[in-house]
């Protein structure tokens, strides 16, 4: 229909119509931000900037990871918060820097998406930036169409500047004037650039942001956010499956088309650790949704007890039949009390065994009580003694090696939603050789737990043991039948 109409215009009526088609598009192409909507990831992603000064936005490839970061700083810069914006705002204009890892990268990526393709100086303002924000722009010299700086006109009526640079030119390049915006690197910046770039903000309260493909490996910037977890900031991770821009089989395509050991990385946003990684296993291998526990399947429950670190909890449930270890349950909580741990445990089955490592036999100073028997005292069913195989050997990497063995060989599974637990198994990884114990809470809870399964008892067997009513001993003869 639509084309017989078209077919009935006389050549005026033509020429008018794609003149109003033309700047219809024109006029879209100008404001691309009253047009964005960002999908559920990326809303997080902005939302945090509400409570967290550094935020990573870790995503596979060509999922909307540096668009988003690209939109946000176009908001900022202009003022022009849409309705739906649930993120910080700045009262004013303000001063942002910029960059990626080369000043040819920069000009490709960040620029391109802030103010329009490089090459085409007429296309400048359909980027991120609306046409009638764009105020001026000052260019680089030696790099054809790469942008210095830029001037926006802010909704005040003031003037926001925002800075190009890249982390090829080293820190001193980074040295600017305090920023009372912030500070976006898109994809990973070396550490002295990121601390230089944080620093601009420090007077002002700014933020900054990275947007990244986590190509790197457990590079110094990745372990702040992942591992350190240093105050103050947040990690939001895109993966294919939240690209809502994809079909099922395009995803399932793309994935594909990824070399094996970068699918994790390209397509789920997970750190590639290469061969010091110490569960080499894909997601999917052992993600599975969660159901209802048989009641004939015996259960456990691993403690890492935390002094310097979050106090941790696994639970298990274990298929004898088929000899398959499910992860139903996890737990980790920092700067807590026992008392607090102990209630968190006792919550989801006082009855269920709980095994606990050597940290256990440690004597409270002031009490002088072993931290296990606090514990019991509380009310859970501790074993009476410490972690350890049938042989009574505890080795880490034992331990470790057994729920690889368990991983590879499908007898050892993960509820899916259990995303704290996948969180260590990611990012635990071996430096020359050893194991970084850091960050591994959960994962040595569920150790200690998988090496004290011969104990594991159905809710029917555990009725047998009356824990509250045992008597207060010293944690440290294991029998050899009951385990208690």
């Amino acid at each position: 229909m639509a084309d017989d109409v078209f077919a009935n215009l006389s050549d005026e009526e033509k020429r008018e119509l794609y003149e109003l088609l033309r700047l219809k598009d024109l006029r879209f192409k100008r404001d691309r931000l009253s047009a964005y909507r960002p999908y559920k990831k990326q809303m997080e992603f902005h939302t945090k900037g509400v409570e967290f000064k550094e935020r990573l936005f870790t995503a596979g490839n060509q999922l909307g990871k540096t668009l988003a970061g690209a939109f946000e700083v176009a908001m900022h810069v202009t003022g022009r918060y849409p309705d739906w914006w649930q993120g910080r705002r700045f009262p004013g204009a303000t001063r942002w820097m910029v960059g990626s890892e080369s000043v040819e990268l920069t000009r490709k990526g960040v620029q391109r998406l802030l103010l329009g393709p490089p090459e085409m100086r007429e296309e400048w303002g359909t980027g991120a930036i609306p046409y009638d924000c764009l105020h001026d722009t000052a260019m680089r010299q030696g790099v054809s169409d790469a942008v210095s700086s830029c001037v926006v006109k802010h909704v005040s009526g003031d003037f926001s500047v925002i800075q190009f640079s890249s982390y090829d030119q080293g820190r001193t390049k980074w040295q600017a004037d305090t920023v009372d915006g912030g500070v976006w690197f898109d994809e990973e910046p070396p550490l002295p650039v990121y601390t230089e770039g944080m620093t601009r903000t420090n007077a002002t309260g700014g933020m900054v942001f990275v947007t990244f493909t986590p190509l790197l490996g457990m590079s110094e910037v990745v372990r702040r956010y992942l591992v350190e977890k240093a105050a103050g900031t947040t990690v939001t991770t895109m993966t294919i499956n939240d690209a809502e821009h994809f079909t099922p089989q395009q995803r399932e395509a793309i994935t594909a088309s990824y070399p094996e050991h970068e699918r994790e990385a390209r397509a789920m946003g997970i750190p590639i650790l290469g061969s010091g990684r110490v569960f080499p296993v894909a997601e999917s291998a052992i993600k599975m949704q969660s159901f209802p526990i048989p009641p004939h399947w015996p259960r456990i429950v691993g403690m890492d007890f935390g002094i310097d670190h979050p106090t941790a909890a696994a639970w298990l449930a274990w298929d004898r039949d088929s000899d398959v270890i499910y992860v139903t349950d996890v737990y980790r909580q920092k700067d807590a009390g026992i008392a607090i741990h102990a209630a968190a445990v006792r919550a989801r089955g006082e009855w269920i065994p709980v095994a606990w490592p050597h940290d256990g036999l440690q004597r409270d100073k002031g009490s002088g009580e072993q931290l296990a028997s606090q514990y019991k005292k509380q009310g859970l069913a501790m074993l009476k003694a410490r972690a350890t195989f049938e042989d009574g050997s505890n080795g880490v990497e034992a331990g470790l090696n057994e729920m690889l063995t368990r991983m590879q060989t499908m007898r050892f599974r993960v509820f899916a939603h259990l995303e704290d637990w996948f969180e260590e198994f990611r990012l635990l990884h071996r430096k020359d050789g050893q194991v970084v114990k850091i960050g591994d809470d959960i994962v040595s809870a569920c150790r200690y737990a998988v090496m004290s399964r011969r104990f594991a008892k159905t809710q029917a067997e555990s009725g047998a043991y009356s824990f509250r009513a045992m008597p207060t001993l010293d944690f440290q003869v294991l029998d050899a039948e009951t385990g208690y």
